[in-house]
């Protein structure tokens, strides 16, 4: 392993594994419902408008979240691609490039934070941890705000070392500036995120040590300015340009819903991310419990792994609080809790260490392999009940699944705790490749929006009239068709077919007895059926059957 640490190789070496990770699958798998597809529909549109100011899904403004991802969105678009078309890739390319980054930089302050083999055993952990090889795969903000984060808080981590004379060097002169730079960038990316997270992790510090001394390497004075300088010009542009909507609705509708409610039925007991990361941190998880204690044990010993908990615990426990839950709020954390778990396993190799022996930690091995278990069950089930049927790679992505659970446990049953998680994580990139490039795409009855638009494009040759769906309104059918899609009623649809003679509209089952209602009631007006697609709508969990008619002239 020493040969690996040294020099460029560790940055080679963990870019190779996150291509081989992350890529594989970005063109295969369809646009997701609901946050993905409402992303990059409103990067097309901004694009084709030439409006790089305001955020629009189709005529509603969408005032959620700040414009950066959209800004990098259609950089990659423009480069590689074009917002007319409906790849989805070039749009999920930056959140491989902040998936790759984040990895990488947590190798970086790693090495700062302990040594290099600690540093790249951390961000191997990383960049196989299954909430983020997810969050890759999605054009949404949450992997380049992972890489935000990574930043300012590898920089102030540095400063916070240095103060407690535990660096092993002193920050460079750009440290400071990354700091602040990485703020304004996760500011424009997800609003207070990245600042909530440093500002608690300093106040944490600064109780537990009574002491501030970091905070002149941090140059505030030169920093808040130019935080402002990233932010400000688009937060007044955008002020201007919707008289105040997009502050007040983010603010009023998008952020505080969420600290004060279960927003869009998200809500959870505080507990909930801890359950879950057994399998959002997954494979990373098979030493975490034992991790978290020795952390604590040695947190008045260690300032570096101080410095961890202190990123951990206070933004953990916020996010338990906040009665909005969803799987990837926390993933903001995981660097932290990576590199944590490098630290304790070379501990025990070095043995200074030796908690992963205990009872309590062997009865967690065998819980954590459940998660194995789980995707090998899925391999071979997945695709009968939502593809065409057993395939034939069901069989050696189970088997790479199953050997996920058993062989990492068998190493670790042996002592052998370096070798399971090297293996776990190895095993873990095979099984998301497989995923991701097989069984995700393969998953036809998910894909309602892929083939709806195909059945259109083969009824309704050249798209004489935008698409019209009735009942069926799930933001990525508006990506792949067009934004002049229409997402409406019952008798939205048959006002559309009424009107246009010869024209086809979509009916979803639920509003077939509207649709046909209304055409009943206009003379001279009669509808056939064309096809029938069913299917399984996974945002709002239930079948669907959906109609596409064409409307004639009776007689």
């Amino acid at each position: 392993m020493q040969k690996l640490t040294q020099g460029w190789r560790p940055y080679v070496l963990l870019t190779l594994l996150c291509a081989l990770i992350y890529v594989p699958g970005i063109a295969q798998v369809p646009p997701l419902d609901r946050d993905e597809s409402r992303f990059v529909q409103a990067t097309r549109q901004m694009m084709v408008t030439d409006d790089y100011v305001t955020i629009w899904f189709q005529d509603q403004p969408r005032h959620k979240k700040p414009v950066g991802i959209h800004w990098l969105q259609s950089a990659s678009v423009s480069a590689l691609g074009h917002p007319e078309a409906a790849d989805i890739w070039p749009y999920r390319l930056v959140s491989v490039i902040g998936a790759t980054a984040a990895v990488l930089l947590t190798f970086y302050f790693g090495a700062a934070f302990f040594d290099r083999r600690v540093a790249l055993l951390g961000a191997g952990i990383m960049a196989a941890t299954l909430m983020l090889a997810t969050e890759a795969h999605q054009a949404k903000t949450d992997a380049v705000l992972l890489a935000c984060v990574v930043a300012a808080q590898g920089a102030f981590g540095r400063f916070y070392l240095q103060g407690k004379g535990a660096a092993k060097s002193a920050p460079p002169s750009w440290n400071a500036i990354l700091f602040w730079f990485a703020i304004g960038a996760g500011i424009m990316i997800k609003g207070p995120v990245v600042p909530v997270i440093a500002l608690l992790t300093m106040i944490t510090v600064a109780i537990a040590d009574r002491s501030i001394g970091w905070l002149h390497g941090l140059r505030p004075v030169m920093g808040v300015p130019l935080v402002l300088a990233v932010v400000l010009p688009w937060y007044l542009a955008v002020n201007e340009a919707t008289d105040g909507g997009f502050i007040a609705e983010a603010v009023g509708k998008d952020l505080l819903p969420k600290l004060l409610s279960g927003q869009e039925s998200h809500g959870a007991p505080p507990g909930y991310y801890l359950l879950l990361a057994l399998v959002t941190f997954w494979p990373g998880s098979l030493f975490l419990w034992p991790s978290l204690w020795r952390g604590w044990k040695e947190r008045k010993t260690t300032p570096a792994i101080r410095y961890l908990l202190a990123w951990i615990i206070p933004a953990w426990i916020m996010f338990e609080l906040v009665p909005t839950k969803l799987p990837h709020y926390t993933l903001p954390l995981y660097p932290a809790l990576a590199l944590l778990v490098a630290s304790t396993l070379f501990a025990v190799r070095d043995r200074t260490y030796d908690l992963l022996s205990s009872p309590g930690a062997r009865v967690w091995y065998g819980v954590w392999a459940v998660v194995g278990l789980a995707l090998a069950g899925a391999s071979v089930a997945l695709p009968i009940v939502y593809g065409d049927g057993m395939e034939w790679w069901s069989i050696p992505l189970a088997l790479v699944a199953l050997a996920s659970a058993a062989w990492p446990l068998w190493h670790a049953f042996r002592r052998r705790f370096l070798n399971a998680m090297v293996v776990a994580g190895g095993l873990a990139g095979a099984v998301y490749i497989g995923v991701f490039s097989l069984l995700l795409p393969d998953m036809e009855r998910l894909a309602v929006s892929p083939r709806l638009v195909a059945a259109y494009d083969a009824v309704a040759p050249g798209r004489p009239h935008p698409l019209v769906s009735a009942g069926y309104t799930e933001p990525s059918l508006v990506f792949l068709a067009g934004t002049e899609t229409r997402l409406t009623t019952g008798q939205g649809a048959a006002a559309h077919l009424i009107e246009n003679p010869g024209a086809v509209a979509a009916v979803e089952s639920r509003h077939e007895q509207q649709f046909k209602d209304a055409i009943a009631a206009a003379p001279g007006v009669q509808v056939e059926p064309l096809e029938t697609l069913r299917g399984f709508n996974y945002s709002r969990g239930r079948d669907i059957t959906i109609t596409l008619y064409r409307s004639k002239a009776s007689g």
